[in-house]
C-alpha cells in the first residue's frame, strides 16, 4: 500500500506544480506556446496568392540597372511599368528618408502622384522626422493599448506628400525573434500610424482614416469604412498565417502583364541588400510580413487565440492531471502508459483539428507536459529494471571495453545478444620473453602475477582509449577487435594505430616497471587483419561471452604467430594494409600461405609514421623483393647485407632470416613462373 500511496503522493504534487506553471505564464510557458505555433502553421498547404504579386530587386536587375541603391528615377520606371500593366495597389516597403544624392526625387514624386502608391515609414527609439499619421475614429479608448514608438521616421515630404498612403514597416517579434503577430496600428503619444498592410487597404477603398474598437482590456477590431471588420488581439495585432506564397518577377522584366489588377510589392532579394526577418516557416526576406499580412486581412483566415483559451487549457490541465492520480493510485502501470499515449494524442489532435477547423491557437504544450511527467510513476519499475541491466553489463565488459563502448552496450543491449556478420579489424597479441622473465622471479608467484597483471594492463589502455573491444586474454596473449560493437568507419586505420600504441606502451612499461626492478625486459608481438566476422553472445547457456568468429579471425591468429619467425614486432593482413597504406610505414614482408589455406596473402609490416628518412631504404626493401621473385637470389642476398642496419636495426633479424631463405632457394630446382608464395608448415 505504501508504495501506492508514494506514487500517487508524486503525481498529486506534480499535477498542482504543472498547473501553477501554467497559470503563471512564464516566458518557458510563452515560448513553448509559440513553439506550437510555429509546428501548427507547417501543417498548413501553400497556397500562391492571386491578390499579392512581387517584383524582386534581384541579382539579375542589379546586374541590369547597377549596384544598389538605385537612382530613384529607376523605381519610378519600375511603377511606370507596372501601371500601364494594369497593376493595382503599387507598394514600396523601402525608406527613404533622405533626399537622392543622384537626384531621382522628382521622377519618383511624379510616379508617386496619384497612382495608387503607398510608401514606407518607420517607428524609431529616438528620431521623429517627416512621420506621416492617419487619423482614426476611436469607440473607447484605444491608444493605451496600442504599440507606441518614441519616434518615426518617414519618407523626404516630396515623396510622402506625393505617395497615397504611406505605412509603417516595423514589426513586433515575439520574445524568441521570430515574427508571428503584426500590430495594424502603432501610435506616437496621440498620433496614430497605420501599418503598411491596412494603409493598402485605406488606399484602395479610398478612405481618409480608421476605425478602432476597444472594449474594457483592450482593442478589438480595427475597420477601414466600406470594408470588412479585421479583428485582433487586445494590442491591435493580428496573427499571421504563414502559408501565403506570391508570385515574383524580377525588376529587370519589362513585362508585367501578369500582375494586372494585383497589388504590387517592390522588394528587394539579392544578396547584401535583401534583409531577412525570422517566420515560423523559417527565414523570410523583410518586406514578406507585409505582403503575408495583407492577404491574410483579404482571405479572411485570421488565425483567432480565444478568449476562453487559457481557462479551456487550465481545466484540461487540471482534468487530465488528477485523472492520472487518480489511475497511478488504483491501477496497474501498463493503465497508466496507456492513458499517458491516450491523453497525449488525444490532446496533439484536439489542437490540430481547433487549427484546421477553426484557426484557433490551443496550447496543449502544459496539458501533455503535466500528462507525461505525472505518468512518471507508472514507468518506475521499467527504470528500476533497466538500471540493474545496465550495471550487470557494466561489470561484464568495464574491463574488455571503454567507457564509451560500455555506454553504447547499456543504451543498446541487442548490440550483444542479437548476432550480427560485419567487417572488423581483429588484432592478435602475445607477449615475448616470458621464459627469462618467469625465471627470474623463481617461486615468487605473486610476484610474477603483479608483474603479468601489469603487462596486460599496459597493453589493454591503448585498446580502450580506441574503443576496441576486448573480445579475451589467453594465458599471455590478447585478442581485441575494433568497429564493433561500436561503429568505427575507419576501423583499419584505427587497428594499426592501435598496435603500434601497445608496442609504445610495452616499451614504456619496460622502463617504468621492468628495468627498474631488475628483470630482463619483454616485448610483443602483434598481427592484425581485416575482414567480415560473425559476433555475438557466444558459448552455452551457463556461460557465455561476447565474440567473434569467421575466416579473418583465424587468419589474424596466424600472421601473429609469424612475428617471432620473420623478426617482426607488428604484422598486417594484405586488406589492412590496402585501406591504410597512405596512414604508415609500411614494408613488405612475405607472401605467405598461412597454415591451413592454399591461397597466398600478403603481409607487411609497419615501423611507424617516419617516412622521409627511411624512403631509400624502403625502395632497396622493394627491390629485393622484387630480385627474390625474379629467383636473382645473390642480388637479393646483397641487398639484405646493405639494409641490415637500416630502419634503426628493427628489420636485422628479418634480413638474416632473409639470407638464409635465398640461400635456400638457391639449391633448389624453381619453375620459371615461380609465385614466390612461402607455403607455412606451422601456426
Amino acid at each position: 500500500m505504501s508504495k501506492y500511496i508514494t506514487h500517487w503522493a508524486v503525481a498529486f504534487i506534480t499535477a498542482i506544480i504543472m498547473l501553477s506553471i501554467h497559470y503563471g505564464d512564464s516566458t518557458i510557458v510563452q515560448t513553448l506556446r509559440l513553439k506550437q505555433f510555429d509546428i501548427l502553421q507547417t501543417t498548413d498547404q501553400p497556397i500562391v496568392s492571386q491578390d499579392i504579386g512581387v517584383v524582386a530587386i534581384d541579382e539579375t536587375a542589379i546586374e541590369k540597372y547597377g549596384q544598389w541603391p538605385w537612382k530613384r528615377d529607376q523605381l519610378a520606371d519600375i511603377i511606370w511599368k507596372l501601371r500601364e500593366a494594369g497593376a493595382g495597389i503599387i507598394v514600396l516597403p523601402i525608406l527613404m528618408s533622405e533626399t537622392d544624392r543622384l537626384g531621382g526625387d522628382t521622377e519618383l514624386a511624379q510616379a508617386l502622384a496619384g497612382n495608387g502608391v503607398v510608401i514606407a515609414q518607420t517607428g524609431t527609439t529616438s528620431v521623429n522626422r517627416n512621420a506621416v499619421p492617419r487619423g482614426i475614429a476611436k469607440i473607447g479608448d484605444p491608444l493605451p493599448y496600442m504599440f507606441e514608438w518614441p519616434g518615426m521616421l518617414g519618407p523626404i515630404p516630396l515623396l510622402g506628400d506625393n505617395a497615397d498612403g504611406v505605412g509603417v514597416i516595423n514589426t513586433s517579434p515575439e520574445i524568441d525573434g521570430v515574427i508571428r503577430r503584426v500590430p495594424l496600428l502603432m501610435r506616437i503619444q496621440d498620433d496614430t500610424y497605420p501599418a503598411l498592410a491596412v494603409e493598402v487597404i485605406r488606399v484602395a477603398t479610398g478612405k481618409p482614416s480608421y476605425q478602432v474598437k476597444e472594449a474594457g482590456g483592450g482593442i478589438e477590431a480595427i475597420r477601414v469604412p466600406g470594408y470588412p471588420i479585421i479583428k485582433t488581439d487586445p494590442n491591435g495585432q493580428i496573427w499571421l498565417r504563414w502559408n501565403k506564397q506570391f508570385e515574383t518577377i524580377s525588376a529587370a522584366s519589362d513585362d508585367f502583364t501578369s500582375f494586372a489588377g494585383r497589388t504590387v510589392i517592390i522588394g528587394a532579394t539579392a544578396e547584401g541588400i535583401g534583409g531577412m526577418i525570422a517566420s515560423p516557416t523559417g527565414p523570410q526576406f523583410n518586406y514578406i510580413p507585409a505582403a503575408v499580412t495583407l492577404q491574410t486581412v483579404i482571405d479572411g483566415d485570421q488565425i483567432q487565440r480565444p478568449y476562453w483559451a487559457l481557462l479551456a487549457e487550465l481545466l484540461t490541465t487540471a482534468i487530465v492531471g488528477f485523472l492520472l492520480v487518480l489511475l497511478a493510485r488504483f491501477t496497474p502501470y501498463y493503465i497508466v502508459g496507456g492513458a499517458i499515449v491516450v491523453f497525449s494524442g488525444g490532446l496533439a489532435y484536439s489542437a490540430i483539428y481547433a487549427w484546421q477547423n477553426h484557426l484557433y491557437l490551443l496550447d496543449v504544450t502544459l496539458p501533455v507536459l503535466t500528462v507525461l511527467i505525472v505518468g512518471l510513476h507508472a514507468v518506475f519499475n521499467r527504470f528500476v529494471s533497466e538500471y540493474f541491466q545496465k550495471q550487470e553489463i557494466k561489470k561484464q565488459f568495464a574491463g574488455y571495453a571503454s567507457p564509451t563502448v560500455v555506454r553504447l552496450l547499456q543504451e543498446n543491449p541487442a548490440l550483444i545478444k542479437e548476432g550480427m556478420k560485419k567487417e572488423v579489424s581483429i588484432c592478435f597479441s602475445d607477449l615475448r620473453g616470458f621464459t627469462p622473465l618467469g625465471e627470474s622471479f623463481g617461486d615468487d608467484v605473486k610476484g610474477l602475477t603483479k608483474i603479468m597483471n601489469g603487462y596486460m594492463d599496459s597493453i589493454t589502455q591503448p585498446i580502450l582509449d580506441a574503443d576496441g573491444m576486448v573480445i579475451k586474454y589467453i594465458g599471455d596473449a590478447s585478442m581485441h577487435l575494433h568497429n564493433a560493437p561500436i561503429e568505427d568507419p575507419q576501423h583499419p586505420k584505427t587497428a594499426v594505430q592501435c598496435g603500434l600504441d601497445m608496442l609504445a606502451a610495452v616499451e614504456k612499461f619496460n622502463e617504468n616497471v621492468i628495468i627498474p626492478d631488475g628483470r630482463p625486459p619483454v616485448g610483443m608481438g602483434a598481427g592484425i587483419n581485416t575482414g567480415l566476422g560473425y559476433l555475438g553472445e557466444m558459448g552455452s547457456t551457463l556461460r557465455h561471452s561476447y565474440d567473434v568468429l569467421g575466416d579473418a579471425v583465424s587468419t589474424a591468429a596466424r600472421i601473429e604467430s609469424k612475428c617471432k619467425e620473420y623478426g617482426c614486432l607488428l604484422l598486417v593482413g594484405d586488406a589492412t594494409y590496402q585501406r591504410t597504406k597512405a596512414d604508415f610505414f609500411y614494408l613488405k614482408i612475405d607472401d605467405l600461405a598461412v597454415k591451413g589455406k592454399t591461397v597466398g596473402i600478403t603481409i607487411w609490416t609497419v615501423l611507424d609514421n617516419r617516412r622521409p628518412a627511411w624512403r631509400v631504404a624502403q625502395r632497396k626493401h622493394e627491390q629485393m623483393h622484387e630480385a627474390y621473385l625474379a629467383q636473382e637470389f645473390d642480388d637479393a642476398i646483397e641487398l639484405c647485407n646493405t639494409l641490415h642496419n637500416h630502419f634503426d636495426g628493427k628489420m636485422s633479424a628479418y634480413y638474416d632470416m632473409w639470407i638464409e631463405r635465398c640461400e635456400y632457394q638457391k639449391t633448389q630446382d624453381l619453375p620459371k613462373d615461380w609465385d614466390g608464395i612461402f607455403i607455412a608448415t606451422s601456426k
